[in-house]
């Protein structure tokens, strides 16, 4: 495992002697832009492993893409390689369908520590919710983005992240109640506290996520990818293609649906994955917003 051959995967050409957040903040948006979300192993018969070693051929090598726990604990990894100040916190995820948070902390982040700020990075939510600047562990300050404006609350200890989205205009009128489709302007993320994590932390999460016939991730294939100015998701036979602000205040949602036979050329020309097994795609409906 070698830091150049992960900005090689990533395409970052840029300093790596500065631990500044200009250099955090560009390594950061190569990784996003480079290394999709998604969980298309539990679909295709491969287990997700969390030993670094795993995570880093898998990503680097085999050029593929991750969950949280993979993307984040890779990110932490060469944050700390280039002398960043990292520690990993742990998140529990905000339910739309059934308007709460999980009970089982199941997302874990980045903190980094830039002259005394305190910073969350996260490049394993995908889709709109996928941050594309490090945020600033502020409580109560909207922070604008490309995708829309993050805000951090704190209450009693406890963080919370919500995401404020621009208008949506779907050209393909036959998707506009599809429940994919985030209908809140306002929108909860995850909630979390400061306490230093480890990966060892998630490890019953890791299994649980992948084998329960209640995880999101056994319901839906999932695989998003962030682009200069949107991202792109396929979720199950379901492809979308969202531009940030394409006209003013509005967000261009576009919708295909695929054929089987599709899928695999869409998951190779749209998110540069080339899978080694035969994937099954599932898109079970509910718990899970663009």
């Amino acid at each position: 495992m070698n830091l150049e051959e992960y900005f090689a995967r990533t395409g970052y050409k840029g300093s790596t002697e500065k631990q500044d957040l200009e250099t955090l903040t560009d390594i950061f948006q190569h990784h996003i832009r480079a290394v999709p979300f998604e969980n298309l192993s539990i679909h295709c018969g491969e287990k997700i492993t969390l030993e670094l070693e795993h995570v880093y051929n898998k990503i680097v090598r085999r050029k593929r893409g991750g969950w949280c726990m993979e993307n984040n604990q890779l990110l932490g990894w060469v944050l700390r390689g280039l002398g960043y100040d990292t520690s990993f916190l742990g998140a529990y995820v905000f339910n739309p369908h059934q308007n709460a948070y999980a009970t089982l902390m199941t997302h874990l982040v980045v903190k980094v520590v830039i002259d005394g700020k305190a910073y969350v990075v996260d490049g394993g939510f995908g889709v709109s919710y996928q941050m594309w600047q490090p945020m600033e562990l502020v409580s109560g300050k909207d922070q604008p983005q490309v995708p829309g404006i993050f805000r951090f609350t704190e209450k009693n200890g406890v963080w919370y992240l919500e995401k404020m989205r621009r208008k949506q205009y779907i050209p393909n009128q036959s998707f506009s109640n599809c429940d994919l489709l985030e209908k809140k302007e306002c929108r909860k993320v995850y909630m979390f506290s400061l306490e230093p994590r480890t990966v060892e932390d998630f490890r019953f999460q890791c299994t649980y996520l992948q084998t329960s016939p209640d995880s999101l991730f056994t319901k839906k294939s999932i695989c998003t990818l962030q682009t200069t100015d949107g991202f792109r998701a396929l979720i199950g036979w379901t492809l979308t293609e969202t531009t940030y602000n394409y006209k003013d205040n509005m967000d261009l949602v576009e919708f295909v649906s695929l054929e089987d036979e599709e899928v695999e050329k869409t998951l190779k020309e749209k998110f540069n994955i080339t899978l080694e097994r035969k994937l099954v795609p599932i898109n079970v409906k509910g718990s899970y917003t663009i």
